[in-house]
C-alpha cells in the first residue's frame, strides 16, 4: 500500500494504473476510520480495480464554534487498518497541500446546500462540495464511495456531480452500526459512559418511526413529533435537527400525497458531541390503506 501525500504524487501514481487500464475506487474521508469506512473500502475493492481512499480534515467545512482542532487524528492507525483491508493508496495530504493560498473558488448546490443540516450549519456544505470537487479533480475515479449516514451530504455529491457532468458513479452505502444499534462514528469515541449506553435512543427512535410508517402513518409532521418525543423521553439527549422528509428531495411533503420513500433524519447533542442517523423508509401507498 502506497501512502502519499502530494497531489503530483497521487496523480503520477494513479497514472500509472490508468495506463494499464485499471478503473479507480475512492472513498474520501477525514479519517479516524471505523467500521463504517472499511465497508466503504471493502465495496469500493470488490467493485474496482485500484482502490483510493483520502484522509484529511478538511478546515473549509468546520464554523469556528466547530470541533476541527478537536477532531480525532491517527494516521498510523488508519494506513494500519486500510492495509488490512487491501487498500491500494492512501491521500493524506496536509491543509497547505490542499489549499496552498485561501480559496476564491467553491462549489455551492445552493437548494441542498441551505437545507436541514445547512441551515444550522452554514456554511458547511459549501466546504464539503468544494473538497470533494477538488478531490475528484485530483483523483479521477470511475466510482466513489459515501455512506448513507450523513444523507443530505451523499444528495448533495450526488446533485453536484450531476450538475457538472462528472463521469463518476456515486455509490451510497448503507450504514454501518455497532452491535447495540449506534451508527459508527468517529466522533462516537467522544462519548462518555452514560452517554454512550444512552445514544442508542437514536436508532431505535428509527424503528419505532418505521414501525409507525408500516401502520400506515404517513404524515411528516405526525412522524416529527413521534421521534423527538422519542428521542427526549431520553434525558441525555438533546435534539438538535428530527426531520421528515421525501427521500428523494429533503423537502417537507403533502401527506395526502406522501412519495415513495420518507428519510428520518436526525441530529442530536449527547453532552459536547453531536451525532447524525437517518433511515429512508419506503411508504405504503394510499391505495393500500395507509392513514395520515
Amino acid at each position: 500500500m502506497q501512502v502519499i501525500d502530494t497531489i503530483a504524487g497521487l496523480r503520477a501514481a494513479i497514472a500509472a494504473h490508468r495506463r494499464a487500464g485499471r478503473t479507480v475506487g475512492f472513498v474520501p474521508t477525514m479519517g479516524y476510520l471505523h467500521q463504517g469506512h472499511t465497508t466503504l473500502v471493502d465495496r469500493a475493492r470488490a467493485e474496482t480495480d485500484v482502490v483510493v481512499t483520502s484522509i484529511f480534515v478538511n478546515p473549509l467545512q468546520f464554523a469556528p464554534t466547530e470541533d476541527l482542532a478537536r477532531y480525532p487524528r491517527d494516521l498510523p492507525r488508519d494506513c494500519a487498518l486500510l492495509e488490512a483491508h487491501r487498500c491500494d493508496i492512501v491521500f493524506a495530504p496536509a491543509v497547505e497541500e490542499m489549499y496552498p493560498r485561501p480559496m476564491e473558488t467553491i462549489v455551492d448546490v445552493t437548494a441542498l446546500s441551505g437545507l436541514l443540516e445547512g441551515e444550522r450549519r452554514p456554511g458547511h456544505f459549501r466546504g464539503v462540495a468544494t473538497v470533494v470537487a477538488k478531490l475528484f479533480a485530483i483523483v479521477q475515479p470511475d466510482r466513489a464511495y459515501f455512506g448513507e449516514k450523513d444523507y443530505q451530504q451523499l444528495l448533495l455529491i450526488r446533485r453536484m456531480v450531476a450538475d457538472l457532468s462528472m463521469p463518476i458513479a456515486i455509490v451510497g452505502v448503507p450504514t454501518v452500526r455497532e452491535d447495540d444499534g449506534l451508527a459508527c462514528s468517529s466522533r462516537n469515541v467522544f462519548l462518555g459512559p452514560a452517554e454512550r449506553a444512552v445514544a442508542v435512543v437514536l436508532s431505535r427512535s428509527l424503528a419505532d418511526a418505521e414501525a409507525a410508517v408500516a401502520d400506515g402513518v404517513v404524515d411528516g409532521r405526525a412522524l416529527e413529533r413521534r421521534v423527538r418525543a422519542f428521542v427526549e423521553a431520553e434525558p441525555l439527549a438533546a435534539p438538535d435537527l428530527i426531520a421528515v422528509r421525501d427521500a428523494d428531495t429533503l423537502l417537507a411533503y403533502d401527506a395526502a400525497e406522501p412519495p415513495r420513500a420518507v428519510v428520518v433524519l436526525l441530529a442530536v447533542r449527547f453532552g459536547r458531541t453531536r451525532l447524525l442517523d437517518q433511515r429512508v423508509i419506503p411508504v405504503r401507498p394510499a391505495s393500500e390503506g395507509a392513514r395520515p
